[in-house]
């Protein structure tokens, strides 16, 4: 079963996609594990009914027969936060890089195992709901540089400009800013940032990076925030020598 709180609300899934016969094996299996599935066969469908519904998750096919997916993505991106996963074409890298840089949350290939896609929703869910992992107690922040993280508010500023981050995004800053100075393997911020096993074919947490690196901008140095390191992972960098401080 779902690792999340039996809400009714809370446990709906939108699938969109043209494909009929999958559309039913999902609502049938996803059941079985708590959720309430809606499917929509269309883009347009699809954007309505994730913007006027209150889905825990949309599941998203690339592949639809009015709006593409990635349009349907953007629609919904413009006016919600609510998490998006995104079903791509096995092997069609594109796709699933520029399904994360528009703002999904995950991805999964086709063809896939039921039980493969139920894990995944849980763990989107699990890491948008910030009850179950942060501190509230009020004033506590993370700061780094000019960089700074409120995880009761869930508000990251640099500077006094607030970022527009993801759920991912914001995660990942907490783990790097939580280790600045120090690399973090790539395995690691998989299993803590993404919640699943780490694969050496799986470059969705590069992307997730590339993207919170655009979003944080360079140092006022110049030089990159985020570093990466060869075969290893990446290493919040530290400008003024000092270590992360919580206020």
């Amino acid at each position: 079963m779902p690792s999340i709180p039996a809400d009714s609300a809370e446990l709906r899934v939108l699938v969109v996609d043209d494909d009929i016969e999958l559309c039913q094996l999902l609502s049938e299996y996803l059941g079985t594990e708590g959720y309430a599935v809606e499917a929509v066969h269309t883009g347009r469908g699809g954007v309505e009914r994730a913007l006027e519904g209150d889905h825990a998750i949309v599941v998203l096919d690339v592949m639809l027969p009015d709006l593409k997916g990635f349009e349907v993505l953007r629609r919904v991106r413009a006016e919600s936060r609510r998490p998006v996963l995104m079903l791509t074409a096995r092997g069609d890298e594109q796709d699933r890089i520029l399904g994360l840089e528009m703002g999904a949350d995950d991805y999964l290939a086709k063809p896939f195992n039921p039980r493969e896609l139920s894990a995944r929703i849980d763990a989107v869910l699990r890491r948008s709901r910030p009850e179950a992992s942060i501190d509230r107690r009020p004033g506590v922040r993370l700061v780094v540089d000019d960089v700074s993280l409120d995880k009761g508010a869930r508000v990251a500023r640099r500077g006094e400009y607030a970022l527009d981050l993801t759920t991912v995004e914001f995660d990942l800053l907490d783990q790097l800013l939580r280790s600045a100075g120090r690399v973090i393997p790539r395995d690691e911020l998989v299993r803590t940032v993404l919640r699943r096993e780490f694969s050496p074919f799986d470059r969705s947490i590069d992307t997730h990076v590339s993207n919170l690196r655009r979003k944080l901008g360079p140092a006022a140095d110049g030089t990159e925030r985020i570093k990466g390191v060869r075969g290893i992972g990446y290493q919040y960098a530290l400008h003024d020598r000092s270590a992360p401080n919580a206020r």
